[in-house]
């Protein structure tokens, strides 16, 4: 009797740390992150890169966010599935016009950032900021060549 207790807690230890791994790997693993999560860690990141004390990465963290939500509710560059595409003209013009639009948010907040970063800070910002979206386009285009193959 004792013999089968011991397998039997055997068992359901085993059982309980395979499913608690399992579990674990459901949130860590290759679940995609929200893009505000993702705006949040690249401004952790950049304040980590340069050096900021935890008062200004806060007021950093929390205008780099109010920065990316305002260029996100521009909306997409196109249309997933957009079955009629306007003529070229058209086209060009929308393309300056949100060029336009998130010129006028950057230079918005680069006067907030003005305020509590120096310019050098605010440079590397922008540095960091353009390496990690060239970061992020190529596993994009890395993961579409992937999935095109796997079809």
């Amino acid at each position: 009797m004792k013999a089968f207790i011991r397998i039997m807690t055997f068992v359901v230890a085993a059982a309980l740390a395979l499913g608690a791994n399992a579990a674990n790997q459901t949130t860590t693993g290759k679940q995609r992150q929200s893009r505000e999560q993702l705006a949040v860690a690249q401004a952790r990141h950049i304040a980590h890169e340069i050096a900021l004390d935890d008062n200004t990465a806060q007021k950093f963290v929390d205008t780099y966010c109010q920065c990316q939500k305002e260029i996100w509710e521009l909306g997409p560059r196109r249309q997933k599935g957009e079955v009629s595409k306007p003529n070229p003209e058209q086209q060009i013009q929308q393309n300056f016009e949100r060029s336009q639009k998130i010129l006028d948010i950057r230079q918005k907040y680069y006067k907030k950032y003005s305020t509590f970063l120096t310019q050098a800070q605010i440079q590397r910002v922008y540095e960091l900021e353009k390496s990690m979206r060239q970061r992020l386009m190529k596993k994009r285009s890395a993961a579409q060549k992937q999935s095109r193959r796997d079809r």
